[in-house]
């Protein structure tokens, strides 16, 4: 069965100004606002907006998340640790860099109590790995954490703006049962990226995907407007025979209306897979 979640947010107005942060104002109504959308997970955000009041922090917190997760039968299956976007792994001190190693220690434990088993890790942005060296670094926090990913039996899956053959050779290094590759078809896209090379090179290792859509070189557009080539996405995840979640991280429609627009999301995201 296609599981097709939505990121944390999109069902409430926006915070922050941001197109994408944690909602601390309606985290709780996402979930029934999700259940009235025909969805059936959330995926959760960490990131430093919400630190002070993120529930997923607190055994308190976490216990409503459950509760709400089994009240409206709204999975939460992975977490997105925009966190590290802002406090980067790579590029720091080395202070730095053990200090928040530790922190995505706790966050493997927290995103398990939650009922997650992926923890979305974006080298992207401030964390991209274009240098040789960073790559290396990334690799060594991975491996740092590797026993308590495996513990909390919690699946890490790495978005990077690197180019489908560099990608290809730095997770190629990695434990091919932790560490696979969240597939961003909107920022594929706006790179530039072709789907066939991608999937040719590194489609056995996709854990899960984001569907959005964006113009090449520029921002996040409504689904089916943009530069991505979702027919052959669609041609290399099956090529793949990719299981995985989907998690919807369209543009933002009318304000008000992130319910219907949700809901129309998934319609498209329903026919394209299904195409």
């Amino acid at each position: 069965m296609t599981v097709i979640g939505i990121m944390q947010g999109r069902l409430s107005t926006p915070e922050n100004n941001s197109i994408q942060a944690f909602p601390r104002t309606f985290w709780r109504d996402e979930f029934p606002r999700a259940e009235a959308a025909g969805l059936s997970s959330i995926e959760w955000i960490h990131d430093r907006y919400g630190f002070d009041c993120n529930p997923i922090l607190s055994e308190a917190g976490r216990n409503e998340i459950c509760a709400l997760a089994k009240r409206y039968n709204v999975a939460v299956r992975s977490v997105c640790a925009d966190w590290f976007m802002e406090n980067p792994l790579v590029q720091c001190t080395e202070q730095q860099r053990g200090e928040r190693t530790d922190h995505l220690r706790s966050l493997l434990g927290q995103a398990r109590e939650i009922g997650a088993r992926r923890v979305v890790l974006p080298f992207v942005d401030n964390s991209s790995l274009f240098r040789q060296q960073d790559q290396q670094t990334a690799r060594q926090v991975l491996f740092a954490v590797e026993a308590d990913a495996r513990a909390a039996d919690v699946e890490i899956h790495l978005e990077t703006d690197l180019g489908p053959a560099d990608f290809a050779a730095f997770i190629a290094e990695l434990p091919t049962d932790l560490f696979k590759i969240n597939y961003d078809t909107g920022n594929s896209a706006s790179l530039g990226f072709k789907p066939d090379e991608e999937f040719s090179a590194y489609g056995a290792r996709v854990g899960s995907v984001h569907i959005k859509d964006r113009i090449k070189g520029g921002s996040t557009v409504p689904l089916g407007t943009g530069s991505c080539d979702f027919a052959g996405v669609r041609n290399g995840l099956r090529d793949s025979r990719y299981s995985g979640d989907f998690i919807l991280q369209a543009a933002r429609g009318p304000l008000g209306e992130e319910v219907a627009w949700a809901r129309q999301n998934l319609a498209y995201a329903l026919s394209w897979l299904n195409g």
